[in-house]
C-alpha cells in the first residue's frame, strides 16, 4: 500500500502540473484576436513579459521580424513558464518510472554502545538461571548488568516492485501527461510567434502612420508659406492663411500622436522579446504584402487536426485520464514486490559475520469496494469530461478556421479598396492644389482634400496591418504558425 499511496500522490501532482501547462498553452478566448488590451501587463498575460537578456547600450539595435521572433522564443516569459511546466512533468514522469526500477542503497555505521541488560529484560534473577552454563555452575565474579561493545556494520539493500496494476497504469498516465505538457509548450511557442509578429507589424504600421503624418505636415507647411506670402501680397484673404495654419497645426498634432503611439508599441515589443525598454531599436523589415493562396475550410481543418498543438495536447489528456481510470480499476489486482539486504557486522573487533534477508511480498486486496468504486467513478467522470472537451474543440477548430478565412478574404478586399481610395485622394489633392495655386478656388476645398488623403492613408496602413494579422491568425488556426509565418506573410 505504501507504494500505491505514493503513486497516487504523484498522479495528483501530475494533474496539477498538467492544468498549469494547459493554462499556459495559449488556447485562450483571444486566440485569433489581433488587438491587445489596453495597459498590457505580464501580470495578466505572461506573453507580454520577458526576461531581459542584454544590458541597454547606446547603439541602435536593428531587428528584422525573424530576429524579433527568435528573441521572443528565447526570452518570452510565457514560453519560459510553459517550458518550466514541461520540465516539472518530465520530473513527475521520472518519479513514476522509478516505481518500476530497482531501488538500491547502501548503509554503514560504526559506534560505541552501552546496554542495560535489566532494561532489556535480563534482570539479576533471570541471569542467575544461566549460572549452570558457566564453569563451576556459578556466574563469573563481577558480572555487570551494564555491557559495552564496539559495533561496525555495513549493508546493501535492494527493493523492487515486480507487479502492480496501479503502477503500470499510473506510468502510462504520467507518460501521457508529460507528452501533453510538450504540446502545451509547443502551443506556447506558437503564441509567442503570434504575439511578437503582431506587435512587430503593429510597430511597422505605426511607422507608416508617422511617415504619412510627416509627409502631410510638410505639404501643409508648403501650403501655409504659400498662403502667407499671398496674403502679404494682398491676393488672398486672411481667412485662407488662417485655414492653412489650422491645417498645419492639426497635422502637427497628428504627427505627435503617431510618434507617441509608435514609441509605446515599440516598448511593448521590447518587453515581449527581452530587450530593455530604454534600448533604442529600429525595425528593418517593411510592411509585408502578398496575396495568400486560396484555401478551403476543409484543407485548413485537416492541417489543424494534424498540427494543432492544443488539439494534440487534449488528445494526450484523454489518454492520461483513461490510464488514470485504469489505475483505480487495477487496484483490485494483487501486487508483488521483492526486498532484501546483505551486510556484515563486527563486534569488538572479533571478526565479521555476514547476514542477509530476502523477502517476497504478495499483497491481495480483499475488500475495499466503496473506495475502489468511488475512485473509479471519479476518474471515469474526468475521462468523460476530457472526451467532451475534445469533441467541442473539433467544432471550435472548424469555427476558428472558417472565421480566419473570412477575415483574410475580407481584409484583402479592404486593402484593395484602401489602395484605390489613396490613389483617388492623391489625385483629388493634386487637382485641388493646382486650382488653388491658379486662383480658381480658395483653400477650403484644399484643406478638405488634405484631410481626405490623411484618412485614406491611415485606412490603408490599418488595412495592411489587419490583413497581415489575419493571415497570422489563419496560420495559427492551422497549427503551422511557427514553421510557416514567413510564407503566410509573403516574405
Amino acid at each position: 500500500m505504501g507504494v500505491d499511496r505514493r503513486f497516487y500522490f504523484a498522479l495528483r501532482r501530475v494533474a496539477r502540473g498538467l492544468l498549469a501547462s494547459v493554462l499556459l498553452s495559449g488556447a485562450t478566448p483571444g486566440f485569433l484576436a489581433g488587438a491587445q488590451a489596453s495597459n498590457p501587463s505580464s501580470a495578466t498575460n505572461p506573453y507580454w513579459g520577458s526576461v531581459t537578456a542584454e544590458p541597454v547600450t547606446g547603439e541602435v539595435l536593428k531587428l528584422t521580424l525573424d530576429e524579433a521572433v527568435q528573441r521572443g522564443l528565447k526570452n518570452n516569459l510565457g514560453l519560459k513558464e510553459a517550458e518550466a511546466g514541461e520540465r516539472s512533468l518530465q520530473g513527475e514522469k521520472n518519479e513514476a518510472l522509478q516505481e518500476f526500477l530497482p531501488t538500491i542503497w547502501v548503509t554503514g555505521a560504526t559506534g560505541y554502545y552501552m546496554h542495560d541488560l535489566a532494561a532489556l529484560g535480563f534482570s539479576q534473577h533471570v541471569i542467575s538461571e544461566f549460572a549452570p552454563l558457566f564453569p563451576g555452575g556459578k556466574l563469573p565474579p563481577g558480572l555487570s548488568l551494564i555491557t559495552r561493545d564496539d559495533l561496525t556494520e555495513g549493508q546493501i539493500h535492494y527493493k523492487q516492485t515486480l507487479f502492480s496494476g496501479p503502477v503500470i497504469q499510473g506510468w502510462k498516465a504520467a507518460k501521457a501527461a508529460a507528452q501533453s505538457s510538450y504540446f502545451a509548450k509547443m502551443s506556447a511557442r506558437g503564441e509567442v510567434v503570434q504575439q511578437v509578429a503582431t506587435e512587430y507589424l503593429r510597430a511597422i504600421a505605426d511607422q507608416g502612420e508617422v511617415d504619412n503624418a510627416q509627409a502631410l505636415l510638410d505639404e501643409a507647411k508648403v501650403q501655409l508659406d504659400h498662403e502667407h506670402l499671398a496674403h502679404e501680397a494682398g491676393t488672398v484673404a486672411n481667412l485662407d492663411e488662417l485655414r492653412a495654419r489650422v491645417q498645419f497645426e492639426t497635422q502637427e498634432q497628428a504627427l505627435i500622436a503617431a510618434e507617441n503611439q509608435r514609441e509605446k508599441d515599440l516598448i511593448l515589443l521590447k518587453r515581449e522579446i527581452g530587450v530593455g525598454p530604454a534600448q533604442v531599436i529600429a525595425l528593418t523589415d517593411p510592411a509585408p504584402y502578398s496575396d495568400l493562396a486560396e484555401q478551403t475550410p476543409e484543407e485548413v481543418r485537416a492541417l489543424a487536426y494534424k498540427y494543432r498543438q492544443d488539439y494534440q495536447n487534449l488528445e494526450n489528456q484523454a489518454v492520461e485520464y483513461k490510464a488514470a481510470h485504469a489505475v483505480y480499476r487495477s487496484e483490485r489486482l494483487p501486487t508483488l514486490s521483492f526486498s532484501g539486504y546483505y551486510g556484515t557486522s563486527t563486534v569488538n573487533g572479533a571478526g565479521t559475520h555476514g547476514d542477509f534477508s530476502a523477502v517476497g511480498t504478495l499483497n491481495i486486496p480483499i475488500f475495499r469496494e466503496a473506495k475502489l468504486r468511488g475512485d473509479a467513478d471519479v476518474a471515469k467522470a474526468q475521462m468523460q469530461s476530457v472526451n467532451a472537451q475534445l469533441d467541442d474543440l473539433r467544432g471550435h477548430i472548424d469555427q476558428q478556421v472558417r472565421s480566419a478565412l473570412l477575415d483574410v478574404n475580407a481584409n484583402k478586399q479592404l486593402v484593395d479598396v484602401a489602395r484605390s481610395n489613396v490613389d483617388l485622394a492623391t489625385r483629388a489633392l493634386s487637382d485641388e492644389t493646382d486650382r488653388v495655386n491658379a486662383g480658381v478656388d480658395d483653400n477650403l476645398p484644399l484643406v478638405t482634400a488634405q484631410a481626405t488623403l490623411a484618412t485614406a492613408q491611415s485606412n490603408l496602413v490599418e488595412s495592411l496591418y489587419q490583413y497581415n494579422v489575419s493571415k497570422l491568425a489563419l496560420a495559427r488556426a492551422a497549427g503551422v504558425l511557427e514553421q510557416q509565418y514567413r510564407a503566410y506573410l509573403g516574405r
